[in-house]
């Protein structure tokens, strides 16, 4: 008999795209999430609309682990084409739920099974023909939710959630999620080991999608413009937007609206648009993945360069070109870094969880004024498009901050002052210019903006002195960023260390994990997790620290570890990277493996599966 676990196991759900299972998974993440207990869920998916298959993976942690798992110990199948593969990622002694009309060969290994007579529960239920396809999901709803004691109201709760109310959905819902339960009552008397234990929650709790996150964000920082072109992962975005705007953006007095979003008919013209508003001093942001930004990169260069304040978030996803749509990862990161041809430095932020995605949603519009430059978000689908449990998210604790805009009175005390105004003169030392926006009427107000050479009254200027002078003020403004951007995260292992692990966003889920877990096996590390770009000093001091800094991320080439490399060249010999790229996220398992065979001498991995 197999070892029970309560609140600490896997789940993966497999079945075809366009069927309707996204209600089905989200519900039983949902009601899981409501008992209190841990629990993230994955959607794995195609880029087609309709037909190809797609898996809902589900872990449920006590600890609160967010790592994908490798493998899994439910598997429910209703995908024929499937069926081998899933198997194949059972754990020993683990449980395969499947379709009865699936036909496959039985395994030799201790996989126990259950066959699953969908279409009889549904003609129990007498549901209509064009309902059927549907609700089949929801009779492996309510079988889960009888072999491992998922509360019933709970999955009533997330329903009313779901449909907002609305009987005529919910109650088809619930009637085959009740006759599913009852079927596995009299028919299944086996403890197949996998039970949920409520926990009563110390502290409300929210489920959301990173993508949901930024743009509440960014409305709560004041967002009044956004110009987007539709683009998988990051259409939630805007639309997220689109939905809240009418609640929480709609000046009474006024009956009108404080923001607006256009769809723009390509990336091209969104950015175009947004440099503009943020020209014309509107906060202003777009939403985009790869393909999008390498669109984008001539007007970030202008407005890097004209010094234009805007917001760019980069859901990721796996390039290059078309690439994997609805797959995950890292992979924009050099790209960011040295965007546009020339000489530039832009602010990138790195978000690890849908607190950081709100935080940096209105975060960054605060940044990007008052250092009149793009900033670059990059999430990534892993993170913008799951959902994920967090504690509710904390209201803006500053003013907003707009920077130097400076309008008639300012330009007026200035004048009388003695002192010369131009839109590139650094008054006061700190390499940011004042600025005016149109509406200023003061004669002196207007200026070119330019991403041809300028000099410090915006005139055109192919002098080499303005040229160097410029540059070299630029570079001195995003260094002055430095106190302003989000500082890293260091942990500390139990015992002084010579190791040390470094990521950043979305990858921390699984390198958390990691941490715990070799610390507690005597292993002893650091772990620091940048946040932001350009690199503060502590990043430095980590890496010196350590004899051994491996660098883990989801990409290819290790470009996190190329930029550190780039930039402290003394100590490039410590950096180990530990990086890849499949669509998937990166396992907690998979690192540890890694690690543990880089250290010959270290202890063996323990699978984390």
């Amino acid at each position: 008999m197999p070892r029970s676990k309560v609140n600490d196991f896997g789940i993966t759900v497999s079945t075809v795209n366009g069927s309707g299972s996204a209600t089905a998974n989200n519900t039983i993440h949902k009601a899981i999430s409501k008992m209190g207990v841990p629990v993230s869920g994955r959607n794995i998916f195609p880029s087609n609309i309709q037909g190809l298959p797609t898996w809902y993976s589900i872990r449920v942690n006590n600890k609160g682990y967010l790592g994908r798992l490798e493998n899994y110990d439910i598997a429910i199948c209703l995908n024929q084409s499937v069926i081998s593969s899933d198997i194949a990622g059972i754990h020993k002694d683990g449980l395969l739920i499947v379709d009865d009309s699936i036909k496959f060969e039985k395994p030799i290994s201790s996989v126990r099974i259950i066959d699953l007579p969908i279409n009889e529960i549904l003609t129990c239920c007498e549901m209509p023909g064009n309902l059927k396809g549907y609700l089949a999901n929801m009779v492996y709803v309510g079988v889960l939710a009888q072999i491992i004691g998922i509360d019933l109201k709970k999955i009533n709760d997330a329903l009313d959630q779901h449909f907002n109310n609305k009987k005529n959905a919910i109650e088809p819902n619930l009637e085959v999620v009740y006759a599913s339960y009852e079927w596995a009552q009299k028919s299944i008397d086996a403890d197949y080991g996998y039970n949920l234990a409520p926990i009563a929650m110390k502290e409300d709790q929210i489920v959301v999608d990173g993508n949901t996150a930024a743009a509440l964000g960014a409305l709560y920082g004041g967002l009044q413009h956004a110009a987007w072109y539709p683009i998988t992962p990051a259409t939630g975005i805007a639309e997220t937007l689109e939905d809240y705007i009418p609640k929480l953006r709609f000046n009474h007095e006024k009956h009108t609206t404080t923001c607006v979003v256009v769809q723009a008919e390509d990336e091209l013209a969104s950015i175009g648009m947004v440099v503009g508003a943020g020209w014309a001093g509107l906060r202003s942001m777009t939403a985009t993945s790869g393909p999008g930004l390498c669109l984008m990169a001539e007007f970030l260069g202008l407005a890097y360069f004209a010094e234009v304040p805007l917001v760019v978030w980069d859901v990721q996803r796996v390039g290059p070109s078309t690439g994997l749509p609805t797959r995950t990862s890292q992979g924009d990161l050099a790209f960011a870094y040295n965007l546009s041809h020339g000489d530039t430095d832009f602010i990138i932020l790195l978000p690890a969880s849908v607190k950081e995605c709100f935080e940096f949603g209105w975060k960054s519009l605060d940044i990007a004024e008052k250092f009149q430059t793009p900033v670059i978000i990059l999430s990534d689908l892993e993170l913008g498009m799951n959902f994920w449990i967090s504690a509710p998210f904390d209201y803006p604790d500053e003013e907003i901050d707009r920077g130097k805009v400076i309008w008639e009175k300012d330009l007026e005390e200035m004048k009388q002052a003695g002192k010369e105004w131009g839109r590139y003169i650094d008054v006061d030392g700190d390499a940011i210019p004042y600025r005016t926006v149109p509406g200023n009427l003061h004669p002196n107000a207007s200026y070119f903006a330019r991403g041809t050479g300028h000099d410090r009254y915006a005139h055109y200027s192919e002098d080499p002195k303005d040229w160097e002078e410029n540059h070299t003020r630029l570079k001195t403004k995003i260094k002055g960023s430095l106190p302003y951007l989000p500082e890293p995260i260091i942990r500390k292992g139990i015992k002084e260390c010579s190791i040390g692990i470094v990521s950043y966003g979305s990858t921390d889920m699984a390198v958390s994990e990691v941490f715990d877990h070799l610390n507690s096996n005597e292993v002893y590390c650091d772990y620091l997790r940048i946040r932001s770009l350009p690199l503060t000093e502590a990043v430095k001091t980590f890496l010196d620290n350590h004899e051994i800094n491996f660098i883990v991320e989801c990409n290819r080439d290790g470009q996190m570890k190329n930029i550190l490399s780039m930039i402290y060249p003394d100590i490039a010999h410590r950096n180990i990277s530990i990086s890849k790229l499949d669509g998937l996220s990166l396992s907690a398992s998979w690192i540890n493996e890694q690690i543990s065979a880089y250290l010959k001498d270290g202890k063996d991995a323990q699978s984390y599966t």
